[in-house]
């Protein structure tokens, strides 16, 4: 079996993204690989953690993926800040001989961003809405690599490696089976009592869970590599819970029009139409415009890309330019507009000087106190029971194989990729399926043990 169907048969996706399924990158051609170990959130531990512990592995999976992408370069891009990950990856390369360059970059924000990624290690644009394959790259995080390698090695996707940080007393590293509830990885890392909100993923973009029932529904997915429990009182939760209404009120009354948001916007930097302070300038005439000049107005939305910078760091006003364009963006939708693609985009004069230096991030949104929270050493949980997501990935979900009552083992297949754009699923744990909906697949077993 050729690589690309191992990966297909393995249902590896994008492990630090949205989840795109990896076979299909595997099937272009390019000059360039390159493997994204830059780890671009703050606070996120487990990039590291594998290039520290599988450096080996990722030196394996980025020599296949480049015969079959046929890439003439091989390039590590992580941040120079990081000394010992170099070294165990430094050591690895010339154990196996390879030739692979790494590429070190300063510790800014959003580094890892894809697009913001190909820029500073090859110098080229990617166009507006575009993929870095329209310049000749393959960009994969670097835990999708080592999924990639254990394909080959004819061993399917069915754990995930999370860091789990802030208000908890045992800042932790934990591999868990996926479909874990999330409640029971926190409680692993000892969540502190109170009134807490959970992010699943980064400060920056995850995504904000305050009730306590979607708190104990949430499950661990093949794209989830973090969580970060904060006081519900603090203002990344408030800020990030706002109502769309109130959003847009802000925008209309304390909008000063300093342009701040789209100086440091990293889009905007790289050449691409992505003005915020324009969105924000014209919110007021949402319904007076028609579809010509709400394409002028607010058309550059759809080429945000939700770092979050211009609400979290730059807006001196507290305001949110980003939950603006994603509101904007819907508008688009809803109109049925079509946004033109700029195709030769130019990088910005001041690109150099307007960066975010990370620990500058970290000390604008107020988590100064959990920078020192640097989880090394990964522990392992068994759950009891787990509920396997039948989607968690871009595209169809996949079809279930099993019943209620089917014995299963580890690594078996039990979600059936759709036609089109759909991935695999293998059960996470041995046990028995006690449940088959639309959702997902849960499956009970003897669990409840820490590795």
């Amino acid at each position: 079996m050729d690589l690309v169907k191992e990966v297909q048969a393995a249902g590896v996706v994008g492990a630090g993204g949205a989840g795109f399924p990896t076979h299909i990158k595997l099937g272009a051609q390019a000059e360039c690989f390159i493997v994204n170990a830059v780890e671009c959130e703050p606070l996120i531990a487990t990039d590291k953690y594998l290039c520290r512990q599988e450096a080996d592995k990722i030196i394996k999976g980025i020599q296949v993926i480049g015969q079959v992408l046929g890439a003439k370069r091989l390039i590590i891009a992580l941040k120079e800040s990081y000394v010992e990950e170099i070294a165990c990856l430094e050591k690895a390369i010339q154990e196996a001989k390879a030739t692979i360059e790494i590429v070190t970059l300063s510790p800014f924000y959003p580094a890892g961003d894809e697009q913001s990624l190909v820029y500073a290690v090859l110098g080229k644009i990617v166009p507006e809405r575009g993929l870095p394959l329209d310049v000749g790259a393959v960009v994969d995080n670097v835990g999708t690599v080592v999924d990639v390698w254990d394909a080959a090695q004819g061993k399917p996707v069915t754990h995930k490696i999370l860091s789990i940080v802030g208000e908890v007393d045992h800042p932790t590293l934990l591999q868990v089976p996926l479909g874990t509830p999330i409640k029971e990885c926190l409680a692993q890392a000892k969540m502190k009592s109170g009134e807490m909100a959970v992010l699943l993923g980064g400060p920056m973009m995850g995504r904000i869970l305050t009730d306590p029932g979607d708190i104990d529904g949430a499950v661990v997915t093949k794209t989830l590599g973090n969580l970060l429990v904060l006081p519900r009182s603090h203002e990344l939760v408030r800020r990030g819970t706002r109502s769309i209404q109130g959003i847009k009120g802000q925008a209309l009354s304390a909008c000063i029009q300093c342009q701040m948001c789209t100086d440091l916007c990293p889009r905007f930097l790289i050449g691409h139409w992505v003005k915020p302070h324009e969105v924000m300038r014209h919110a007021f005439k949402e319904d007076s415009l028609g579809d010509d000049a709400f394409i002028r107005a607010f058309g550059s939305a759809v080429n945000c890309c939700d770092c979050g910078i211009c609400e979290l760091f730059a807006c001196p006003m507290g305001l949110s330019p980003r939950r603006m364009n994603g509101y904007f963006k819907e508008k688009i939708r809803e109109r049925g507009l079509t946004i033109e693609r700029g195709t030769n985009p130019r990088e910005h004069p001041m690109i150099a000087h307007r960066r975010i230096p990370t620990h500058r991030l970290i000390a604008r949104i107020n988590l100064q106190a959990y920078e020192g929270q640097k989880p090394r050493e990964c522990g392992q949980w068994l759950p009891s029971r787990v509920r396997i997501p039948l989607k968690m990935h871009i595209g169809s979900p996949a079809r279930p194989l099993v019943a209620v009552g089917d014995v299963v083992a580890l690594g078996q297949l039990i979600g059936e990729a759709q036609e089109g754009l759909s991935v695999n699923l293998h059960a996470s744990m041995a046990g028995t399926v006690t449940e088959v909906t639309d959702y997902g697949i849960t499956i009970e077993g003897k669990g409840g043990t820490r590795g």
